[in-house]
């Protein structure tokens, strides 16, 4: 008979403020402690580390695995990863027979390494990516072995802080991302110069600022109309960020395996624009985004600003779109439902293997 509650250790490979970080913060503070005892690992400490241990949740930081887990003792490990190969992590807790083993795969990638057969179930973060990867690695869409599990969200507190009355004729835009070239698209910024002359007085609000960004904004003699933000850690931060804007303007080359800021955006009630991507690029924003429905999807730069002055000239259209999106977020990506479900997988392996009656 397993103990009760039983111990979950959860590893990171930094405990930065990025999407991944964020999203096991949210899990382990949102597990019924009654029922789990959670713990987090991570070789590198970061804001969101101080975060979690603000919640009462112990962290072990920069410590050799094998002696946490010899510490800890965990009936199950839980594991956020891209997905690619780890063979060191994966063998130290294969060495340490650790019961159940948990994978959250952040971007849908195959590790055909022998140390992932210690992985007993990965869950991506979107419908999109399970797919991708059954069509990609030919591997059957086994829900014994792999499935998906949306992130979660915050989705009380983001409505909660939201305008109660937002006047979406107001032509402001808003963009949230790292300050990483690779979060970035060119239609990001393509769109202004047309967009600007249409609508002299349209502001552009971007946290997570890149040098080309910036010089493509004095290049063009955009200082008027583009504003950028130093980044921000919390949630009420983005909450406030997203209140001054009437619509979240999305583009990122690379796409999103599921797309954090697209459904914290929805939660606050905001429409959003966003793209397609490219052959397997992660696509997943399309997963969030349905045209006309949640937001408007855009190919080019033409198409984008016309979508932007859309929102701005049809603002009770925005607003319903805000609302399918808000009421969207909640049925889907609110956090404690999405534990929940993540509880059911634990309970679900421990119950296979024998450990819990």
């Amino acid at each position: 008979m397993v103990e009760s509650p039983v111990r979950v250790l959860h590893i990171a490979n930094s405990l930065g403020l990025g999407g991944t970080e964020k999203v096991m913060q949210l899990l382990v503070a949102n597990l019924d402690q009654k029922r789990f005892s959670p713990a987090v690992y991570s070789p590198q400490d970061g804001e969101r580390g101080a975060q979690i241990r603000a919640l009462g949740i112990e962290t072990y930081i920069g410590m050799d695995l094998l002696d946490v887990l010899d510490r800890f003792r965990p009936r199950i490990v839980h594991i956020h990863r891209a997905g690619w190969a780890e063979p060191k992590m994966l063998t130290t807790i294969k060495r340490a027979r650790i019961p159940v083993v948990v994978e959250t795969n952040v971007f849908g990638r195959h590790d055909p390494s022998p140390s992932a057969s210690v992985i007993d179930r990965t869950l991506f973060v979107s419908r999109f990516c399970l797919e991708r990867f059954a069509t990609t690695t030919g591997a059957t869409a086994n829900p014994d072995r792999y499935g998906f599990l949306y992130n979660p969200v915050d989705t009380d507190f983001f409505k909660d802080h939201a305008l109660p009355e937002r006047d979406f004729s107001l032509p402001i835009a808003g963009r949230i991302s790292r300050a990483d070239p690779g979060k970035w698209s060119p239609l990001a910024l393509n769109f202004l110069p047309q967009l600007v002359r249409d609508i002299p007085n349209f502001r552009y609000h971007i946290i997570g600022g890149i040098p080309e960004a910036m010089e493509y904004v004095h290049e063009n003699d955009l200082s008027k109309n583009v504003c950028f933000h130093d980044p921000v850690q919390t949630d009420g931060e983005i909450a406030e960020f997203l209140n001054g804007v009437s619509v979240l303007a999305h583009a990122n080359d690379t796409g999103e395996s599921f797309g954090l800021v697209i459904a914290e955006a929805m939660a606050c009630g905001l429409p959003v624009i966003t793209h397609p991507s490219e052959g397997l690029k992660d696509n997943a924003q399309l997963e969030l985004v349905e045209h006309a429905v949640t937001g408007l999807i855009a190919r080019t730069a033409e198409e984008y600003a016309n979508a932007l002055k859309y929102i701005f000239s049809h603002p009770e259209e925005a607003r319903r779109m805000g609302v399918a999106g808000q009421e969207k977020a909640s049925r889907l990506y609110r956090a404690q439902t999405i534990t929940r479900r993540l509880e059911a997988v634990y309970e679900d392996l421990l119950h296979h293997k024998g450990i819990m009656q």
